[in-house]
């Protein structure tokens, strides 16, 4: 709502609506930024994983670019605006997820289709059926005539058409409800059957969103990087990395806190901007950093390097931790994939979906993650414009998409696909775009909802047809087609009775899918 900007060297707090361009805004700590715009001063991390997906902050300095309505974790600094309100980029992300919402094409109703044919043939079927009775029979003609006439119109009356595709779909929706998948009506749920490929997001979507520490090593090569356990080692790190404001401090401390532990008194804390923290704790100098800090305390690492690059190569981020100025364990922190996520894929493919990954993140953690959860496509690197283009190149080559994310960047892929999945963990404007929100965040409920839809058009195809065959049988009959060889009338009662069966048919072939399961 507001930015602090400088003027006249003087600090403003003022309405974000009059931020003008070129003007000098600063941003502290935990603040919002207001607008986009280039670093001249200072240096910070960045959580952008609104726009890219990616969970971990992203380092900035002068000259780099900041986006507005991101999040400013660690540091302190000054950048010059640069894009205001229609230019920004959270302004162009709500231009493409409404233009692609306004070009999306509308579903053709089958059931539409038939009756808007079949009302007008019955009607002239009905007036052919009394002029035939009335030419043909010598007695009582008019009678006859009227009272098959009236039977012709009563029993074709098109109530089990009506019911075929409404009654499907609000069992269905019900049914998808108890699975956790809420389906914005009849339309969503048709276009899910005919899904061929599935785009997922990463982060939030195929993993859990938020880092975590992976792997601890305290032993290479069969011997022990440090005396103490690693109970001991944890509870250290800890201690310095509960002053840290780092999302990858917070990950620690999350590791430390699931483990019982006592608290530590932490002395002489230092951060060492980009490169990571120290202090002294219990007696013990405590560092835990990158490469570059272990090289500043002199700290030799190279045991440690094969292990480094395997936990790299994996996409993780690696930390090093040294005690008193000797390497006592290498830390891992990633973004894990969700425990479901392999499973989900391998559903999906069995249901012959070409499945693909999104993601702003880098290749070789992308590369990771779809190893992880069987993946053979991934597109990384791509903000939301890049996405909604991948999302166009797919259907362009014949595909019909699903879009599955979490995220404020995903909304304008959900928009532009032909199927937009949300997961309700997510935020409020993903779930609004999407014309599905799986409320679970599991990913095999993507599966479900598509199995789901592609048995409701089967019920509801079944509807119609014996809907359809149905009339075939039973307009000739109420005409008056068995009287010449059986002397057989079917009076108006029993044409009545025959329709009225004919709407319970269908309504009991779509209670059917109240007791399906999925897998």
């Amino acid at each position: 709502q507001s930015a602090r900007i400088v003027r006249d060297n003087r600090e403003y707090d003022i309405p974000i609506a009059q931020v003008r361009r070129d003007d000098v805004v600063v941003v502290r700590p935990g603040e919002r930024i207001p607008v986009d715009g280039d670093v001249i001063d200072g240096e910070s991390a960045v959580d952008e994983s609104m726009l890219t997906g990616e969970s971990l902050p992203v380092a900035k300095r002068t000259g780099d670019q900041v986006i507005g309505a991101t999040m400013n974790r660690t540091g302190s600094f000054r950048y010059r605006a640069t894009a205001i309100g229609a230019d920004s980029v959270l302004a162009r992300i709500v231009t493409l997820m409404r233009d692609a919402q306004g070009t999306r094409a509308p579903i053709q109703r089958l059931a539409d289709r038939i009756s808007g044919v079949f009302v007008p043939v019955v009607m002239a079927l009905a007036v052919l059926t009394f002029v035939v009775w009335l030419t043909v029979s010598s007695d009582a003609s008019v009678v006859r005539g009227l009272t098959a006439a009236v039977a012709v119109l009563i029993i074709a009356c098109p109530c089990a058409m009506g019911l075929a595709v409404p009654t499907a779909v609000m069992v269905s929706t019900g049914r998808g409800a108890t699975l956790g998948v809420l389906i914005k009506g009849g339309e969503s749920l048709q276009r899910a059957g005919d899904i061929t490929a599935v785009v997922l997001d990463k982060t939030g979507t195929v993993t859990q969103g938020q880092p975590t520490v992976t792997d601890m090593v305290t032993t290479l090569n069969g011997t022990r990087l440090s005396t103490r356990t690693d109970a001991d080692i944890t509870a250290l790190v800890a201690a310095v990395e509960r002053r840290s404001e780092h999302p990858l401090a917070e990950a620690i401390v999350r590791h430390a806190d699931s483990a019982p532990s006592s608290r530590l008194a932490l002395q002489d804390f230092r951060s060492h901007t980009g490169q990571g923290a120290s202090g002294r704790v219990d007696g013990t100098d405590v560092a835990i950093g990158n490469r570059a800090m272990m090289a500043e305390q002199g700290v030799a690492i190279h045991d440690a390097q094969a292990i480094a690059e395997q936990l790299s190569h994996e996409g993780k981020t690696v930390m090093y931790v040294s005690l008193d100025g000797a390497l006592a364990a290498v830390l891992a922190v990633a973004d894990p994939i969700k425990t479901t996520s392999r499973d989900a894929v391998r559903i999906l493919r069995a249901m012959g979906l070409h499945v693909v990954m999104l993601t702003g993140d880098d290749q070789r953690t992308a590369n990771a993650i779809a190893r992880a959860a069987d993946i053979e496509t991934v597109v990384a690197g791509v903000l939301p414009d890049g996405k909604v283009a991948e999302i166009q190149r797919l259907q362009a080559a014949g595909y019909v998409v699903a879009m599955v994310g979490d995220g404020i960047n995903d909304a304008p892929a959900l928009a532009q696909a032909d199927v937009g999945m949300a997961m309700g963990t997510g935020t409020d404007i993903a779930a609004e775009a999407g014309d599905i929100v799986l409320m679970r965040g599991d990913l095999r409920t993507v599966a479900q909802a598509i199995a789901l839809s592609r048995q409701t058009m089967r019920v509801m195809k079944q509807n119609l047809f014996w809907a359809f065959v149905y009339n075939v049988v039973g307009i000739p009959i109420a005409a008056g087609a068995l009287y010449p060889a059986f002397g057989i009338l079917l009076s108006p009662v029993l044409a009545s009775a025959a329709m009225a069966l004919s709407s319970v048919s269908v309504v009991a072939n779509s209670l059917r899918l109240r007791t399906v399961r999925y897998a």
